[in-house]
């Protein structure tokens, strides 16, 4: 399928894995493509929504060579509802032939790094911290729950062909300067939009010292800028990690060009990275720690996806042992998986971080979605974590700083804000030879001959799947809520304690836009639905589709904004709202909270007005989509789509 168009993209190792799995369109920046997906992943989250679309779809087995589903995010059970969901899940997987990583195994993205991401695979997950198995070499996306089911039956996943910016990486990081600052860096440089549309890919002639904890942190966290993905090269390095974990078979290079071309290229002298951290209320509000030294620290959360490897928390326990955290702080331990858990009480680790104070938590993600240790009334929280949106920890008030587990150990042990390099140094991290997996909660597929007699268990808040209407020629409402820029899906639905309701979307919709207005769900369901106005990058952060399916729920026919954040626009589709962008930034002036607007449907292809019946105003609007895409929203959604037409 290679031409003259794309043979540039061809040299990048993006445009390798790529084409391996190119099955229509052609590699040009922009153009629409259809790959093959070899392994898929879901956490609970996510994860029951999507087996509920695929029993809508009537898939009943992977069609991919794996297809892993991980509870990891609610594993409290403060009542039935997560615990009937586990049911369920464990059932599905039984039932299906799945892999099913049980609640304490592990986050799903550190599990499958270790376990089962291959360089030269594709991943699809329902998490958008899927890329986090780019560290090993795999062309790995986060996408909504329905394109995941999607794939997890065989069909192909549609994308537009990203530019390739290669991120060149010289020099060598020096004493207390992380992995996590090399990706904060990029943060500082590009923000949470300069991905969009795009793919980090990492080279130069720093990478063969980077580890690959060190490169999964890196492409973990560029999730934040918006990137499809990033992408290091499979080296000696990759094989060194899967010999650690068993899996030397399963190696193999891959690599640039040596001529390779990048669409852009950014470089970053790794002996001039300094300690950094994002500040409140974004991954991208980056500046150099020592800006904000001094700052009282009242709590420490070391872990989540993107820092809780057995090289990470041997880290902090190196900085720990003998030591004691401050009295009036609080300092939490996550372990990454089981088997990082395991190896940290083997070789004596464990020990050390208990004797110096910290509390040791399950293997989830935790704190960092909101499941426990919400800080006080307007603390500082230090987290290693990859988020720091307001009131994602569970407390509005809070002032949220992400940094790397070097800066957050000392702030842990100072009690404020405090630079690593100020510790001293910080001898060689040991790696041991072997990092023995542990299987005691992970469940392999079953025979299938042993399949046919499961039975697929659905607790009573697990609802099924309701279809959308078709899109009538016109739309008609009032504007429910105009929004400013970087609204991400927390605050459209927010997370934490309502985790409980991801399978009863009746339940889920009554918290649409709770964090930004309370009364939205009552307005919404007074007006019969309605529109909503937007700024620049909507629906940045989680690849849930609950952001789309709950305000689907509620009859919200479409939104207008600057610009949408790429796993949320194909949400909108998935589940038949129709996403607008205005095609004059400065139009977004022109629309209130309450006006009247009204859109013609019928050729979305051309040229589109929204009108704004209060304001006596026709606005120029444009529709970021293919053809295809406007041919399932008028259908009303994706499931309506595959039902008509069976394809």
């Amino acid at each position: 399928m290679a031409n003259k168009n794309d043979a540039k993209i061809l040299k990048t190792v993006t445009g390798k894995l790529l084409q391996t799995h190119l099955k229509e369109g052609t590699l040009i920046p922009g153009e629409e493509i259809s790959i093959r997906i070899d392994q898929t992943l879901t956490q609970d989250a996510t994860g029951t929504m999507a087996f509920l679309e695929s029993e809508a779809l009537g898939i009943d087995k992977p069609q991919t060579e794996l297809s892993v589903s991980y509870i990891d995010h609610n594993t409290l059970k403060q009542d039935f509802k997560n615990a009937d969901d586990h049911v369920y899940l464990q059932s599905i997987a039984a039932k299906y032939g799945l892999y099913l990583s049980k609640a304490g195994n592990g986050i799903c993205h550190q599990v499958h790094l270790e376990r089962f991401a291959r360089p030269g695979k594709t991943l699809l997950g329902s998490d958008s911290h899927t890329p986090t198995s780019g560290g090993i070499g795999a062309l790995a996306i986060g996408a909504g729950g329905l394109d995941v089911a999607q794939a997890m039956g065989g069909r192909l996943f549609k994308l537009k062909t990203p530019t390739v910016v290669g991120v060149k990486l010289t020099g060598h990081l020096k004493p207390m300067v992380a992995a996590k600052d090399i990706i904060l860096e990029v943060l500082r440089r590009i923000g949470v939009k300069g991905g969009v549309g795009k793919v980090l890919e990492y080279f130069g002639p720093a990478i063969p010292h980077l580890t690959v904890p060190q490169r999964a942190t890196i492409t973990n966290m560029g999730a934040e800028t918006g990137a499809t993905t990033s992408v290091f090269p499979s080296d000696e390095q990759t094989k060194t990690f899967m010999d650690s974990v068993g899996r030397s078979n399963e190696w193999s290079e891959l690599k640039a060009d040596d001529d390779v071309e990048y669409d852009e290229i950014i470089e970053i002298n790794l002996s001039k990275v300094i300690p950094l951290i994002a500040k409140p209320h974004s991954p991208g509000n980056v500046v150099p720690v020592t800006e904000v030294e001094g700052t009282k620290v009242n709590q420490v959360c070391i872990g989540s996806c993107t820092n809780s490897s057995f090289e990470d928390l041997v880290t902090a326990a190196y900085m720990l042992k003998g030591k004691r955290v401050k009295q009036n702080l609080s300092l939490t331990i996550s372990p990454g998986s089981m088997s990082v858990y395991y190896a940290l009480a083997k070789h004596g680790y464990l020990a050390d971080l208990i004797g110096a104070g910290a509390r040791i938590l399950e293997c989830t993600c935790g704190p960092c979605i909101g499941q426990g240790q919400a800080p006080k009334t307007d603390a500082v929280s230090i987290r290693t974590f990859n988020r720091n949106f307001k009131g994602r920890s569970g407390t509005k008030s809070a002032q949220v700083y992400l940094s790397s587990v070097q800066t957050a150990v000392a702030c842990a042990l100072t009690g404020v804000i405090s630079d690593p390099r100020e510790m001293g140094e910080l001898r060689e991290i040991p790696m041991p030879q072997h990092l023995r997996m542990k299987t005691a909660l992970m469940v392999p597929p079953m025979e299938e001959e042993d399949r046919k007699e499961i039975e697929v268990i659905h607790g009573p808040n697990i609802k099924p799947i309701q279809c959308m209407e078709e899109m009538p020629g016109t739309l008609e409402g009032e504007t429910l809520l105009k929004l400013e820029d970087d609204i991400t899906t927390d605050h459209i639905m927010p997370a934490g304690v309502y985790l409980s309701l991801r399978s009863n979307v009746p339940e889920y919709a009554k918290h649409v836009f709770e964090p930004v207005d309370p009364t939205f769900h009552d307005r919404a369901k007074e007006k019969n639905g309605g529109f909503i106005i937007g700024g620049e990058n909507y629906g940045q952060g989680s690849s849930r589709e609950h952001a789309a399916l709950c305000p689907s729920y509620l009859k919200i026919k479409a939104i207008i904004v600057k610009s949408f954040a790429r796993i949320h626009l194909a949400n909108l589709v998935n589940f038949g709202i129709l996403p607008l962008t205005f095609k004059n930034q400065t139009d977004y002036d022109r629309c209130d909270q309450g006006d009247k607007l009204s859109i013609n449907t019928t050729n979305l292809s051309g040229e589109i007005f929204l009108k704004n019946e209060t304001k006596k105003i026709d606005i120029p609007v444009k529709t970021p989509l293919t053809e295809k895409d406007i041919e399932i929203l008028k259908v009303g959604g994706m499931i309506s789509y595959i039902r008509k037409y069976n394809k």
